[in-house]
Order: C-alpha cells, then structure tokens, then sequence
C-alpha cells in the first residue's frame, strides 16, 4: 500500500483444526465479504502471506502462521475491539534473494528483528549443520 500497489490476492485465511489449506471462518482480504461470522477472534489461527505477483515475469511471498491475540491494555473503541498477530512459525527469510538497496530502515530492521526472533526460538532445538545454518541464515543484513 505504501508504493500504491496491488499484490491481487489475499492476505491470509483460517487455518484450523482440521488442517485444510484455506479453512475460516476468517480472511484477509479487501474482496471478501465481511459478514459477523468471518470476523476475526482472539484465538484464531490464520496465514499472513503478503506477496507481490506479475503475470508471466515473476513472483514472491512470504508467508507465517499467526495466532490472534489481544492487544495489551486496549479498549474497546467505535471501531471495535483490535487484535495483534503473535507469529508461531518460524523459518528465515532467504536473503540471499534481496536487493537490500532497495530495502528502507524500517525494512531492514523487521527483517532483522524477525531473524532474531526465529533464532530464538530455534536455537536450542537444534544442532551441528542444522544450527550452523540457522546461524548463517538469521544473521543481520
């Protein structure tokens, strides 16, 4: 939305219990309908998958879990009441693909933070290549 464009697909959807790929009642998306019973709930799992598609040149996403969580210390407003996404999958973002010149500091500094946060949380459940590549693959760019 920043560069004033489009990526054409959703954001996310539901994933739940019963494992399918696109399960809601929930979903991310300006084109869906939003009627009470796909309204977001603390609890709920969903995907978190921006991406930028051009047809017949190119494609990108990346995509977690997130859990709906509530906002510490918020109030119910107009609007209603707000939910944050708690990540609870964790795997490095191949860097290696980046151009990181075209990347602004806020950029840079999720991106970092977000590597720090996955090597915390798979740090200990792993070792030899699998933590020398974790290792590798979490560092700040």
């Amino acid at each position: 939305w920043q560069a004033q464009m489009d990526y054409g697909h959703g954001t996310g959807h539901g994933v739940g219990y019963f494992l399918n790929v696109h399960e809601g009642p929930q979903v991310i998306a300006y084109s869906a309908s939003t009627p009470k019973e796909r309204a977001m709930k603390e609890g709920m799992i969903s995907s978190n998958e921006p991406g930028l598609y051009r047809e017949g040149k190119w494609g990108i996403r990346i995509e977690n879990l997130v859990v709906n969580m509530p906002v510490a210390n918020a109030t119910e407003t107009e609007f209603g009441e707000f939910l944050n996404f708690e990540t609870i999958t964790y795997c490095p973002i191949d860097t290696r693909l980046l151009d990181t010149t075209l990347l602004n500091q806020v950029e840079v500094d999720w991106l970092n933070d977000y590597h720090s946060q996955v090597y915390a949380e798979l740090k200990d459940r792993v070792e030899g290549a699998a933590l020398e590549w974790l290792t590798e693959r979490t560092q700040a760019i």
